[in-house]
């Protein structure tokens, strides 16, 4: 499946901003986590692996709250947002899935 062309073009121009301001090329796991690093609100600091595993789940869980499958519920006593799933995703073939999260990243760096 390909990305429709405005998609495309706006991942584009959003990968190439963001080489200019981090001196790289970023792949989507490496927005995901940067995505999660600025909800978590603490700035960049070591994580341990489960803990990397829970920034991507903040991003995802972020990003897909504007579709309204989660909800944000408020954070722990660390300081950690927590997310109630409102619905259950549809089965997405893995090229479905990249694309929800880019046309989603696409919209987050809009906001």
């Amino acid at each position: 499946m390909k990305m429709d062309a405005e998609l495309e073009k706006n991942w584009n121009t959003l990968l190439k901003k963001l080489e200019k301001q981090f001196g790289e090329i970023l792949e989507l796991d490496a927005l995901l986590y940067l995505i999660g690093i600025q909800e978590l609100g603490k700035g960049p600091q070591k994580f341990s692996k489960d803990e990397k595993l829970d920034v991507l789940h903040i991003a995802i869980c972020k990003l897909l709250s504007s579709y309204n499958y989660y909800e944000f519920e408020g954070y722990d006593t660390d300081g950690w947002p927590h997310w109630k799933r409102n619905e259950k995703l549809p089965p997405l073939k893995p090229a479905e899935q990249a694309e929800l999260m880019k046309r989603a990243i696409v919209e987050y760096f809009k906001e």
